[in-house]
């Protein structure tokens, strides 16, 4: 049985289909978190519905598709949304605490660890953490966007040992089933490559952001931090206690192997990559077999503008992305001294910080 457990609730499973906030299926998910919460689990609730709730509270009201709009209903619906949860989880005596989060607040290194000890603390206190997505304050750029990835976030800032994306479909499927009847169900997947992530749409329902293909971006943040992933439908019967207990429901994600320690965890689920270093097979090669960090002699080009200190991807000019690190130069700096040697860097730039544009330390492997 999993100790610690992000649970994420899209809002299809929320509202069954309707409109609006459906309390029957939200008091059984609740009574199935109380009853892992009284056999010692603890749990982290990622909920959406947010704005469902408020557009349900004033009325449906026919508004502007706005960023604003959106804003206002959530900061209605949210409210109403938790007063929700504290009612349901009360039933069970068991407490809970609203955390509200944007990408701003995984970004800065000290945020970061605030957070991560604010969730300590609920769950040091069993009381249980509902977690969303700030959406009456988050602009377009703090925002994480949608509340699969944020539910990978906060398996990293908790160091969940599962996560489990609980939606209105069974798992992932060979193929669409809503429009495929011979689509079968993948029961684990232990790579997730481009012809997974070509079998993944957007959201189907209307009423929430994610999809299957935002699920699968969390699921590869989420197991690549040491946590086990598994996406099923909220319909199925005790799904959440029986993923929990260990028994094949939807789609398992396994964990790595080598989950990453505290520094790494924080680069793959921080702050977004503002530009990316293209590097030559040579580079490539270094990186993936020999676990080297990235010189300036194997940089070929530079896309973006980022400072010293940034996030940026690493990746050869054809092939995926073959890594995330943190940036010792600013893009300018890295255009001049690109192709040279680090013995060169000071003599071009006047300064040095150090002989690598990457360091092995401040870098994570993506492939």
């Amino acid at each position: 049985m999993y100790k610690r457990v992000v649970v994420k609730l899209g809002t299809s499973v929320l509202t069954g289909g309707s409109r609006q906030l459906n309390r029957p299926q939200m008091v059984e998910l609740t009574r199935q978190c109380a009853e892992l919460h009284r056999q010692g689990c603890d749990i982290l609730l990622c909920t959406s519905g947010a704005v469902a709730a408020g557009r349900a509270e004033l009325g449906f009201p026919q508004l502007p598709p706005t960023v604003a709009s959106k804003q206002m209903l959530a900061a209605v619906g949210q409210g109403r949304l938790m007063f929700v949860w504290e009612q349901l989880f009360d039933i069970y005596g068991i407490h809970v605490g609203q955390i509200l989060l944007t990408r701003a607040d995984t970004e800065d290194r000290h945020r970061f660890l605030n957070a991560r000890d604010a969730i300590g603390a609920l769950l040091a206190h069993k009381i249980v953490p509902i977690v969303n997505e700030n959406d009456a304050v988050a602009t377009e750029e703090i925002k994480v966007g949608d509340n699969d990835n944020l539910s990978a976030l906060v398996a990293v800032l908790a160091d969940a040992d599962l996560l489990l994306l609980i939606t209105d479909q069974p798992g992932l499927f060979t193929a669409d089933p809503r429009t495929n009847p011979d689509a079968t169900l993948i029961p684990e997947v232990r790579t997730i490559d481009e012809s997974l992530k070509r079998l993944a749409g957007g959201s189907k329902s209307g009423l929430g952001v994610g999809g299957m293909a935002t699920k699968l971006q969390a699921a590869d943040v989420a197991r690549r931090a040491g946590t086990n992933v598994v996406i099923a439908a909220g319909s199925a019967p005790n799904v959440i206690v029986r993923a929990v207990a260990g028994e094949p429901v939807g789609t398992r994600f396994p964990a790595l192997e080598s989950p990453l320690e505290n520094r790494k965890r924080w680069i793959l689920a921080g702050p977004a990559p503002s530009g990316t270093l293209f590097v030559d097979a040579g580079a490539a090669r270094a990186l993936r077999q020999n676990g080297r960090s990235l010189l300036p002699a194997g940089i070929t080009a530079i896309t973006g503008l980022f400072e010293r200190g940034d996030t940026v991807f690493v990746r050869e000019p054809e092939g995926p992305i073959l890594a995330r690190g943190i940036a010792r130069y600013n893009s300018h700096d890295l255009a001049r001294i690109r192709g040279c040697q680090s013995a060169e860097i000071d003599k071009v730039l006047g300064y040095a910080y150090g002989p690598v544009a990457i360091h092995r330390n401040d870098m994570i492997l993506l492939e």
